[in-house]
C-alpha cells in the first residue's frame, strides 16, 4: 500500500523534515492550514492509525508530543491542536496544528501556498528551538 508517504519516507519526494527516528517521521505539510502544520508518520506503511499495532500506536504518539513539543517552543503565543483524519493519504498521520482560534483548524479553509524559502524558515525555526 504505497502511497506518497512512503515516497519521502524513502527520500524520492523532497519534504521539510522537522524529526525523525527509526520508525517515525515528522514533516510540515506540503498543503498547511498554518505555518508549521506538520504531519506525524510511522514509518511503517499502514493505512488506518487504529490498526498499529499497540506498542508502535503508543510510540508513534509519544513522538508526536516530542514534535508538538518543539512546535510549542517554536510558536509560544498558540495551541498545537492534534488532529486524526484519515481521509487524505492511505497511511496513517497525525496533524499537529499551531492555533491560535478553533477556525485555524478547519479543513476547508483554503490551505496556505508557501514558497521554499518560506518552508525552509519554518523548517529551520522548528528545528533550532
Amino acid at each position: 500500500m504505497s502511497s506518497i508517504f512512503t515516497k519521502i519516507i524513502k527520500n524520492e519526494i523532497p519534504s521539510y523534515k522537522i524529526a525523525e527516528e527509526d520508525k517515525h517521521l515528522a514533516f510540515l505539510d506540503a498543503m498547511p492550514l498554518v505555518k508549521g502544520h506538520t504531519l506525524v508518520i510511522p514509518k511503517q506503511e499502514t493505512d488506518f492509525i487504529f490498526d498499529l499495532e499497540n506498542e508502535e500506536f503508543k510510540n508513534l504518539w509519544s513522538f508526536a508530543q516530542t514534535v508538538a513539543k518543539k512546535l510549542q517552543k517554536t510558536y509560544p503565543d498558540k495551541r498545537i491542536a492534534v488532529a486524526v483524519i484519515g481521509l487524505e493519504v492511505p497511511h496513517a498521520h497525525i496533524h499537529l496544528i499551531p492555533i491560535s482560534k478553533m477556525e485555524d483548524m478547519n479543513f476547508k479553509n483554503v490551505r496556505l501556498k508557501l514558497s521554499d524559502e518560506e518552508y525552509q524558515e519554518i523548517q529551520n525555526a522548528i528545528l533550532h528551538s
